[in-house]
């Protein structure tokens, strides 16, 4: 083939897959997070697009044996209570740290938007739901990796007791530090999404996020909301902070 017809397939197929990307999202969601203008965080969409429409929506990340267990780093915040710490949050912090020395007893974790049945719950009523424990691979975007085991309540099931509403397209989690972020439905109904309130049988360490964090399964580890204080099931997508910053809102794995 001459360079002139090699880079004219390259320029079809370019265009065709950008074509394609924006016909995709149909079946994935009603919206398309921002770019920006970011040239990267417009790979991030056609990325997500080619994913949602070409992979199974329930497909399972691998799950390990207890063998295969290794030691986990506590990064980011490391108590939220900490005002030391990189995304410290003055009021989050302050009742971080109340409910902390109380054992977490008085903690409740706030469901609101598109349910039916807004509410608190403690983690008592999170552990009397379905359980789910499973052995998974963290991959940070720092370039590290380990296997930790989880155990905690499938998010869907939480949603479901709230009474999630037909017109729910994406939720958002909120820590007791800066940090939010959001999912849309398809990762937030997948089995393996999951409140997580233990680790490698014990309970969740205040390093890893208690006395609650997301587990995303199928997504690279930031998006793993640590200090979990509230959920918000809404119907439009919101930039909580990560896209404009430069970060990609999806990171499938």
């Amino acid at each position: 083939m001459s360079n002139d017809r090699l880079l004219l397939s390259r320029r079809a197929l370019i265009g065709g897959l950008a074509s394609t990307g924006g016909l995709l999202l149909a079946g994935c969601t009603d919206q398309q997070p921002p770019t920006y203008g970011n040239i990267l965080r417009m790979g991030d969409n056609l990325t997500y697009n080619l994913q949602r429409s070409l992979l199974s929506p329930t497909g399972l990340a691998r799950e390990f044996d207890r063998a295969d267990i290794t030691s986990m780093p506590a990064t980011g915040t490391y108590d939220p209570a900490r005002a030391d710490g990189t995304f410290y949050d003055p009021k989050g912090g302050k009742d971080y740290a109340i409910l902390r020395t109380g054992g977490f007893a008085n903690w409740r974790l706030q469901i609101e938007g598109h349910v039916a049945r807004p509410g608190s719950y403690a983690l008592a009523d999170l552990k009397r739901m379905k359980r789910r424990t499973q052995i998974t691979r963290h991959m940070c975007e720092e370039g590290w990796s380990a296997i930790a085991e989880w155990t905690g309540v499938p998010l869907r099931a939480v949603l479901e007791a709230a009474g999630i509403q037909p017109s729910a397209r994406f939720v958002e989690f909120y820590g007791f530090d800066q940090i939010a972020d959001s999912l849309d439905m398809v990762d937030a109904l997948h089995p393996q999404t999951i409140l997580a309130y233990g680790m490698n049988g014990g309970d969740l360490p205040i390093g890893h996020g208690a006395p609650l964090r997301l587990r995303v399964e199928r997504q690279i580890g930031y998006k793993s909301v640590k200090f979990l204080r509230r959920i918000v099931v809404t119907d439009v997508f919101r930039d909580l902070g990560d896209i404009r910053a430069g970060w990609a809102w999806y990171n499938g794995i």
